[in-house]
């Protein structure tokens, strides 16, 4: 079906047709309710890419996510999806794998969708100035923070937790519950990746409790996934170290340490305690339910789309925000 038929079917011009689909204010209701019931009836879904070429301007901002299967990003994709269509804008969304760049992926979508800025959601913590030329659209860092790189602050918005201070936090929390030999869980302690910037929060507390960092209790294994903390940590856990808590970077790893310490014979909490950082919903649902800090996951894609648009609009200057951490007590703490 083309708009030629729902123009005929509806008994209206074709440039009415094409100004109903494109939400032109200037039709009547009554024409707007013809054209719309033909195309409720025949399931008609416009071209964009043709609409794209016809407009003389664009709405369109872009989101490109990092991590295709992590579901930290569910409820922050849904918040900025719904925000922006409230603010009068069309999302963009783009979703690539951990290996992949989101810079080139944000040029060539800022080109073909002609964007009007760009959040990216997952990102690298170490862009140089460089690599950002090829974006000449605003965009906000959503998640994380360009702690290693080289930008200019006032070049671009950020809206994040505190990583570092979080993962203080939750050893913290171990250490004010008596537990002296915590052992780590993530991806690298020198990555370049938020797992980093976590380890550093985790290495700092022990310094402050006068608690000395053991290697072996330093778990790396290159992945946030459940099922790679799931096989890491069984591997660990063959050494037979003496340790009584754990503190995984994310939900996901914690999930994953969680069943190996059971099929390992470690009862949770009562042999081992378990602490994250995010708040993912699976977790809440789990036996014992994790106990973890919590990530203001939806106030994080409300302010990320409210810096954009303020830029994009012309009400404001570049922006960093931090947002705190809640914990969510849960069952896995002893």
């Amino acid at each position: 079906m083309t708009i030629k038929d729902i123009a005929r079917l509806a008994g209206v011009s074709v440039s009415t047709v094409s100004r109903v689909l494109n939400d032109h204010p200037d039709v009547s209701e009554i024409a707007k309710e013809k054209v719309l019931a033909v195309v409720d009836e025949y399931n008609y879904i416009p071209n964009t890419s043709a609409r794209e070429l016809g407009k003389s301007s664009s709405d369109n901002i872009g989101v490109v996510v990092r991590g295709m299967s992590n579901p930290f990003y569910t409820k922050i994709i849904t918040a900025i999806g719904d925000r922006i269509e409230k603010a009068g804008y069309t999302m963009v969304m783009q979703q690539i794998g951990t290996e992949d760049d989101e810079v080139i992926t944000a040029a060539k979508m800022e080109r073909d969708k002609r964007l009007l800025g760009i959040i990216f959601l997952g990102g690298r913590l170490n862009y140089t100035k460089d690599q950002m030329t090829s974006i000449n659209v605003p965009y906000v860092c959503c998640t994380f923070y360009n702690e290693y790189g080289n930008l200019d602050r006032s070049d671009y918005s950020s809206v994040s937790i505190d990583d570092n201070q979080s993962a203080y936090n939750a050893v913290e929390t171990l250490y004010n519950r008596g537990h002296r030999k915590i052992a780590v869980l993530l991806s690298g302690a020198k990555d370049g990746s938020v797992s980093q910037v976590r380890y550093e929060g985790y290495a700092r507390a022990l310094k402050d409790f006068g608690i000395p960092i053991d290697e072996k209790l330093i778990i790396e294994i290159d992945s946030y996934s459940i099922a790679d903390a799931y096989t890491g940590m069984k591997k660990w856990l063959k050494q037979n170290l003496d340790f009584t808590a754990v503190f995984a970077i994310s939900d996901n790893m914690a999930m994953g340490a969680m069943k190996a310490l059971r099929e390992c014979g470690k009862k949770v909490p009562e042999d081992v305690s378990v602490i994250a950082i995010d708040g993912i919903e699976a977790s809440e649902y789990m036996n014992p339910v994790l106990s973890t800090l919590c990530q203001p996951m939806e106030k994080m894609g409300i302010e990320a789309v409210k810096l954009l648009v303020d830029i994009i609009r012309d009400k404001n200057i570049h922006r960093h925000v931090i947002l705190p951490t809640s914990l969510r007590e849960g069952e896995s703490l002893k």
